[in-house]
């Protein structure tokens, strides 16, 4: 028995050193190509848009059920937002909430003495009735008061939607994500608008730090997973992403659901050595994130994955159940 498991030990090591190896020279020869491009760090939020399989569909049928006055409504916040310079991202958090906040309509009723497109109180101050009932001014005054909230081009649109429109359910804006990007694409005449498409990884410089991080987690093969633990000899998930990036110099929060936060965000399927995939309980929702890893290139990843197993090396789809569709590279 100890000799077997001596020799699984060995087998561990020698695999650990190999796949060092090979991970050092892949984030070593990423940052060379993304420098000979030339390329800049794009600071995109791939979390918008119809990201997952299906949505796709599912956002152009939504786009295609919508009558007449929705479509015209849509063309005019895509085109005022064009006269205003605005990006087409802030396009996209103003239909999703005028979809969810009147179907896209400009209605002459709502709760108490809420109007228009985005349900705007008269007593609230965001306008006279007569303005609340122009959709030219509701649409300025939604994006007047959206570019006074911190950090709104940043966060995830539904969220920027609620920033704006402070409701009592705040996820519900979440629910047109898809169909507004997809409405932005198509008739905003936007290729990308995530800005984080097809290859878009290839954009995002490289992380320095990955290939120690990569190293350093590789050298905690076989050590036991402990929910809470950080090292030296256990580690949960994120404890073990949190101690792998601290040794490379970079400092991560500590439980998986912030780590997403922590780096620039692209399609999972374009990942590179280092960067962080993340399982949700709904992969369409950041706040259900619950399991972290690191990718090692080549379709492995290294983990803590639960108790009873200790940290080891396995193979990865990007079909995986509960797999989120962006991944987050640290220090970028």
């Amino acid at each position: 028995m100890r000799i077997g498991l001596l020799l699984g030990v060995v087998v561990a090591a020698l695999t650990a050193t190999v796949v060092t190896a090979s991970m050092v020279v892949k984030v070593v020869t990423d940052q060379q190509e993304a420098q000979a491009l030339g390329v800049t760090n794009l600071g995109c939020d791939a979390a918008i848009g119809p990201s997952q399989p299906g949505q796709l569909d599912m956002a152009s049928v939504q786009a295609g059920n919508l009558r007449a006055e929705q479509k015209q409504l849509v063309s005019l916040i895509i085109s005022i937002g064009k006269q205003r310079n605005l990006s087409p991202r802030a396009w996209q958090i103003a239909i999703q909430a005028g979809m969810t906040e009147s179907g896209l309509r400009n209605l002459n009723y709502g709760d108490r003495d809420s109007l228009g497109i985005f349900q705007m109180r008269p007593s609230m101050n965001w306008g006279s009735e007569a303005q609340l009932q122009d959709p030219v001014y509701e649409i300025n005054k939604f994006y007047d008061v959206l570019l006074t909230v911190p950090g709104w081009d940043q966060m995830r649109p539904g969220t920027s939607a609620q920033a704006v429109e402070r409701s009592a359910f705040p996820d519900r804006y979440h629910k047109w994500e898809p169909m507004g990007a997809y409405l932005v694409e198509n008739l905003g005449q936007v290729s990308d608008v995530t800005g984080c498409g097809q290859g878009a990884g290839l954009m995002l410089p490289p992380n320095q730090a990955a290939a120690a991080a990569i190293q350093f987690a590789l050298s905690q093969l076989g050590k036991p997973y402990v929910w809470g633990a950080e090292g030296p000899d256990s580690y949960d998930c994120s404890g073990l992403m949190q101690t792998s990036y601290k040794a490379a110099g970079i400092i991560l929060d500590r439980v998986a659901a912030d780590q997403y936060k922590d780096g620039a965000m692209l399609p999972v399927r374009d990942a590179h050595a280092g960067d962080l995939l993340f399982w949700a309980n709904d992969p369409a929702n950041p706040a259900t994130v619950h399991h972290v890893a690191m990718y090692l290139g080549d379709g492995k990843i290294v983990e803590a994955q639960q108790t009873g197993v200790p940290v080891h090396v396995r193979a990865v789809s990007f079909t995986e159940r509960e797999l989120v569709p962006q991944a987050v590279r640290p220090g970028v």
